[in-house]
């Protein structure tokens, strides 16, 4: 088997149950070169893994036509192309509908109320053929396909029931003597068998308009980007497509017109709208220098912003394809439910036969008429549809509520995974505080207060650190006039600091552990200041020769607005909320007594928060960590439930399951509950779609029947099946209209 793999997502049309699904899923897997298919029914594509030199996709779509469905392999507009499909199929169905429905009502008039006038039978059997034969002729078609690969879908059961029911009443309508000979009534199911049809051909049409509620967040983030944009140029402003903007490109944006692409302001000011991104209600204020995202909208005073990001590199083109990705994962839960769905058509038509046979050896006078009525009913009354839908439908409608509250997850197990969180371990630095560092004081030891050389020495060892707390000690000595020299032998030490040799000297710039390790003490004076900044919640960074401490630094960095209630929130749900660091101790306790939290653990190194997750794990809880620095990373990878500030790493992001685009730590409760609750939908769904087979499949088979004489009509056992499906998929889009705050 060659080595190289790909994995492509194609779209598939023609699915119409679970089961249909299951055939698609087992068809493509079954391709020699093909390691791993998985179909979503909900969002009616499959993402297979396989390898390209073995086979390819124009075979993967031969196979999947063989058993009646189809393939869109073209990559361009794929998803377009199944647009169109899937609206040709619903006008058709509409169209059939219609007629089937026209037909339908006579015979069931005939049927139920004029039963004696001359040719009641063959009027009916004229009127129904067209409505199973022609309206309903998908049915029987996919079925055939089906069975000549030795499958059975959802169509096998609408085809044999109904199928049975109306060759039954051919020859009953034909051959009536040979009831009458045996003293029996000929009873016809026509009606039966057309109504059928119509109430499940009807149930199709409100799935599919359901179907295409639960992707409306996708279509919400689509339309918020404009069509059009002012671009300035030198003979004034033209207005050009958005597609045709370039990066580097110069554009206007008026009062209350939406931002096109992602960029930075150069002239003017504003307030922006980012709650559709970011989920953060209150505008953002907008000035020169400042980042913009396509999709926001400008709300008062026009600004100039140029083009940095554009096409499918704007934040909200990634957030597009986040979501997408999202809703078309599986969450563990489905594939359980994809095994039961695979299997229920076969258990069906078994339950059917042994209905029949059951009627046939005990049901008396009338045992094949009823035992035949019961048989139909059991197959029309069985619903895979349900279980199919009970999932995927959940999944997309909270991904895509995510999305709209500014909380982007990753995959469905992210989210199936997220309400069972039990201890949520926080990152300090981005996560619990601003990670915008600004240093407050430079303190010098005695009598070095304005020795310039030092100064540039220490401006030449942080110019090249890329650590954030560096970035804000280059900021603070540029502004106090300092000019850096050249630094030799730079090197960096993995979470303790920087080093490099001026004149043949050595210096670094660190932390206490680094001064430590050098054993180096502060003087008394540096000692007590020190002291004063730690108790203060400020990071401590030293500043020394292979001698003495020469300096530090004390650095500040602003504990977010929302923090500490976001950590209130998270106790009130019962969780367990611990901080992790690489600071010091004494500014750990400062920062957590000032969250709010009780259990942290400072001077923390990346494998010992990684290690740290791993314990709670040990203690059987399930632990989320919240983080946003490359540093977090192995900690992010290692935890049940990962999630990442937005503003944060591309790598944090990248390993997280859920990404907070607006870095508001209150989010993280918001995304907790919406797995609670997304769970709660699909638990909900699962237990009326089981439910309803449980009970309706024994009713259909007439286990009621020696209690009261009730035997369950076709026709009903039809809607039942047809409202099922459609219940399903409501109670997942009442996910839409729930509240995430607490």
């Amino acid at each position: 088997m060659a080595a190289q793999l790909e994995t492509l997502t194609f779209p598939v049309t023609g699915m119409t149950c679970a089961g249909c699904a299951a055939s698609v899923e087992s068809m493509i897997g079954a391709q020699t070169g093909v390691e791993k298919a998985e179909v979503n029914y909900a969002t009616q594509s499959v993402k297979v893994a396989f390898h390209p030199d073995v086979v390819g996709p124009r075979n993967l779509r031969q196979s999947v036509q063989s058993i009646g469905y189809d393939l869109i392999i073209d990559t361009l507009n794929a998803q377009e192309k199944q647009k169109e499909v899937q609206q040709s199929h619903y006008k058709q169905l509409k169209r059939n509908i219609l007629w089937a429905t026209i037909l339908t009502i006579p015979v069931v008039l005939i049927g139920m109320v004029f039963m004696t006038i001359p040719y009641a039978n063959y009027i009916m059997l004229v009127l129904t053929a067209p409505v199973l034969f022609i309206a309903g002729r998908n049915f029987f078609v996919n079925a055939w396909k089906q069975a000549g690969h030795g499958r059975a879908n959802m169509d096998t059961l609408v085809a044999m029931s109904t199928g049975i029911a109306f060759l039954f009443s051919v020859f009953n309508t034909f051959n009536p003597e040979f009831w009458h000979q045996r003293g029996l009534h000929p009873h016809v199911y026509y009606e039966a068998a057309s109504v059928v049809i119509v109430f499940i051909m009807l149930g199709k049409l409100l799935e599919e308009r359901a179907k295409s509620n639960t992707s409306s967040a996708i279509k919400k983030l689509i339309g918020l980007q404009p069509k059009t944009v002012t671009l300035i140029t030198t003979e004034g402003e033209k207005e050009i497509p958005v597609s045709e903007v370039q990066i580097g490109d110069c554009l206007l944006v008026k009062p209350g017109e939406k931002i096109p692409v992602d960029g930075a302001v150069t002239e003017g000011h504003s307030f922006v709208d980012e709650s559709m991104i970011t989920g953060e209600p209150i505008p953002v204020q907008k000035g020169a220098g400042e980042p913009v995202f396509a999709g926001t909208v400008n709300q008062k005073g026009s600004f100039q912003f140029v083009a940095e990001k554009v096409g499918s590199s704007t934040l909200l083109a990634q957030i597009i394809k986040l979501v997408q990705d999202a809703q078309g994962s599986k969450a563990p839960v489905q594939k359980l439910v994809d095994k039961i769905a695979g299997v229920f058509v076969p258990v069906v038509l078994l339950i059917a036969l042994i209905t029949l046979g059951t009627w046939f050896l005990f049901g008396g006078q009338h045992a094949l008429s009823h035992g035949l009525l019961a048989m139909v009913t059991v197959l029309v009354i069985a619903c895979p549809c349900a279980l199919g839908l009970a999932t995927p439908t959940a999944i997309m409608v909270g991904i895509g509520k995510g999305a709209e509250n500014g909380i982007l997850i990753k995959d469905a197990e992210g989210l199936e995974l997220a309400y069972k969180v039990t201890a949520v371990v926080l990152d300090k630095t981005g996560t619990i505080t601003e990670g915008k560092p600004v240093v407050s004081d430079l303190v010098w030891s005695e009598g070095l207060e304005n020795n310039e050389e030092l100064k540039a020495i220490l401006l030449g060892l942080e110019q090249q650190s890329e650590h954030p707390l560096a970035e804000a000690l280059v900021t603070y000595l540029k502004a106090d006039g300092a000019v850096a020299v050249k630094i030799g032998g730079f090197s960096s030490l993995t979470s303790h600091g920087v080093e490099g040799y001026h004149k043949g000297k050595l210096y670094r710039v660190g932390t206490a552990k680094l001064a430590t390790q050098q054993n180096l003490l502060c003087s008394p004076y540096l000692a007590e200041k020190a002291d004063e900044y730690l108790n203060d919640a400020k990071t401590v960074v030293y500043f020394m020769n292979s001698e003495r401490i020469i300096a530090f630094a004390a650095i500040a960095d602003q504990i977010k607005s929302g923090s500490a209630e976001a950590i209130s929130q998270l106790k009130k749900q019962g969780i367990e909320v611990y901080m992790l660091t690489g600071d010091n101790a004494q500014t750990a306790a400062a920062i957590a007594r000032k969250a709010g939290i009780e259990q942290y653990q400072a001077e923390a190194l990346p494998n010992d928060k990684a290690a740290f997750i791993k314990a709670l794990q040990s203690q059987q809880k399930t632990v989320a960590m919240i983080g946003d620095g490359i540093n977090d990373s192995q900690a992010l990878a290692q935890a049940d439930v990962s999630i990442a500030m937005g503003k944060g790493s591309d790598i944090a992001i990248d390993v997280s399951k859920i990404t907070l685009v607006s870095a508001d730590l209150r989010q993280v409760s918001k995304a907790l509950r919406l797995s609670k609750l997304t769970v709660r939908t699909i638990r909900q769904n699962l237990f009326w779609a089981f439910i309803y087979n449980i009970i309706g499949i024994p009713v259909a088979a007439g286990i009621l029947y020696p209690l009261n004489g009730f035997l369950l009509n076709p026709m009903i056992a039809g809607a039942a099946m047809a409202l099922s499906s459609v219940s399903v998929v409501s109670n997942s889009l009442r996910l839409r209209f729930s509240k995430l705050s607490l």
